[in-house]
C-alpha cells in the first residue's frame, strides 16, 4: 500500500498526498536539532536521487516549476525580440514565463486525443525569431515528445520540456528529466510527488550544468574554499525539509504509478461506457496519471457537472487552460488555438488517489445525467 486509504470523511478530494508525518518524523526532528534548514544533506541527496531516478547527468531543485522554467529562459538568453514555441493546453505558468522575460509566446495547438503538440503545429510556427520550444507533458502523459525532439534538433532549437505534471512517465522507456535538452518538473501538492511547493530542472549539458549551479547560488562559486561572486543570481532553492520529503516520496514512486494506472483502468471501465473519452496514451509510452482527465461527452455539460459532483461531496475541475484563450494573452495576440479551447471546454478532471472509491464517483456521474452503465 502506497497511501493511507480513503475513510469516506468529507469530500472526496482530487489527490491525497502519499507521504505522513510519520515518515518524515525522526529526519525533521534531527533538523530542527541540528539547525541545519537548508543547503545540506537531504537537499544533495534529493538531487543525487533524482538524476539517478530519471536518468539525467545534472538535476537542481528549485522553489517551483515556474521558477525552473523562468531559470531556463534565463539560461538561454532569451528575451525582448525573441519568441518561444509553447504548448497551448497547459497551466498559465507556461506562457507566463516567457512572457516576464519580454519574449513572445508563440502557440502552437495540440492533439485533442493526447492533448500534446501537434508536431505539424510546431513546424508551422517556426521562424527565425523561434529560440525555443516548450513541450508540455500534459498531465504528465510525455506521448510524442520524440517527434517533436527531433524536430528541434534538426533545425537547432533548444526543447524544454515542462514536465510539471510528469515525473515517473517515460518515452520509448526513457524517462522524463533525460528527454529533452532542458526538463523541470513541479512538487506542488497536486502532483505524485509533492514538497509542498518545488521543482526541479535536470539537463545533460554539462556547460549549462555549470552556469545553473552558479545562478542557484548567487551567482556564487567556492575557490580555495571560499565564497567568489562571479556572476549575479538567484535564491530559488528547496530546504532540507522538502528534500526530507521529496526523498520519501521517490522510493515509492513506481508503486505510486502502478497504483493510479490501475485506477484509471477502473475509471475507463465504467466511464468509457457512458461516451467518455480518456486522454490517448501511445503505446510506447508510460504514463503516471498525474491527472485524471476525461472528455465528456459531447452535449453534456461539463461545468454542470463540475457543480453536481460538488454537491454531492466529490472534487473535480476542469483538465487545464487554453493560453491563446485566456484573457490576456487573447487580447495580446489573438491567436486562439481550436483544439486546445476545445479541451479546456470538454474535460474534468476526477479523484485518483489510492483506495479512491471509483464506484462512488462514477454513480454519482450516472446520476448527474440520469445515464445507465452499460452491462
Amino acid at each position: 500500500m502506497v497511501s493511507e486509504t480513503y475513510r469516506g470523511h468529507g469530500m472526496i478530494k482530487l489527490i491525497k498526498p502519499y507521504i505522513s508525518f510519520d515518515e518524515v518524523e525522526t529526519e525533521f526532528r534531527e533538523i530542527f536539532e541540528n539547525g541545519c534548514f537548508t543547503r545540506g544533506k537531504h537537499v544533495a541527496a534529493f538531487a543525487e536521487q533524482i538524476k539517478a531516478y530519471t536518468g539525467a547527468h545534472h538535476a537542481f531543485l528549485t522553489t517551483s516549476a515556474t521558477t525552473a522554467l523562468w531559470m531556463c529562459m534565463r539560461l538561454l538568453g532569451i528575451g525582448n525580440g525573441d519568441e518561444v514555441i509553447v504548448s497551448d493546453f497547459s497551466f498559465p505558468a507556461t506562457a507566463n514565463i516567457v512572457e516576464d522575460v519580454g519574449a513572445r509566446p508563440v502557440f502552437a495547438d495540440v492533439s485533442m486525443d493526447t492533448f500534446n503538440m501537434l508536431p505539424e503545429e510546431l513546424e508551422r510556427k517556426i521562424t527565425s525569431k523561434t529560440k525555443a520550444v516548450i513541450f508540455v507533458d500534459a498531465l504528465g502523459n510525455p506521448s510524442g515528445i520524440h517527434t517533436i525532439k527531433k524536430i528541434c534538433r534538426d533545425r537547432g532549437i533548444p526543447l524544454i520540456e515542462d514536465a510539471a505534471c510528469a515525473i515517473g512517465s517515460s518515452e520509448n522507456s526513457i524517462r522524463c528529466g533525460n528527454l529533452a535538452d532542458l526538463t523541470c518538473f513541479s512538487f506542488h501538492p497536486r502532483k505524485l510527488l509533492t514538497t509542498g511547493e518545488g521543482g526541479a530542472i535536470t539537463t545533460n549539458n554539462d556547460d549549462w550544468a555549470k552556469r545553473l549551479a552558479i545562478k542557484l547560488a548567487h551567482g556564487a562559486v567556492t575557490q580555495n574554499g571560499k565564497f567568489d561572486f562571479v556572476d549575479y543570481g538567484y535564491n530559488f532553492r528547496l530546504s532540507e525539509l522538502q528534500a526530507v520529503m521529496g526523498i520519501k516520496q521517490l522510493k515509492k514512486l513506481d508503486a505510486i504509478v502502478q497504483d493510479r494506472s490501475r485506477i484509471r483502468d477502473a475509471y475507463k471501465l465504467e466511464l468509457e461506457a457512458m461516451g467518455f473519452r480518456s486522454q490517448q496514451v501511445s503505446k510506447n509510452v508510460m504514463h503516471n496519471v498525474q491527472s485524471l482527465v476525461f472528455r465528456v461527452p459531447e452535449g453534456l455539460d461539463r461545468d454542470r457537472l463540475i457543480t453536481d459532483l460538488k454537491n454531492q461531496d466529490i472534487e473535480s475541475t476542469l483538465g487545464t487552460y487554453c493560453l491563446s484563450g485566456l484573457n490576456y494573452y487573447k487580447q495580446k495576440y489573438s491567436d486562439i488555438r481550436q483544439n486546445s479551447r476545445s479541451l479546456q471546454e470538454q474535460t474534468i478532471t476526477l479523484p485518483c488517489f489510492h483506495n479512491v472509491n471509483t464506484m462512488q464517483v462514477c454513480k454519482a456521474i450516472r446520476k448527474t445525467f440520469k445515464i445507465k452503465s452499460a452491462k
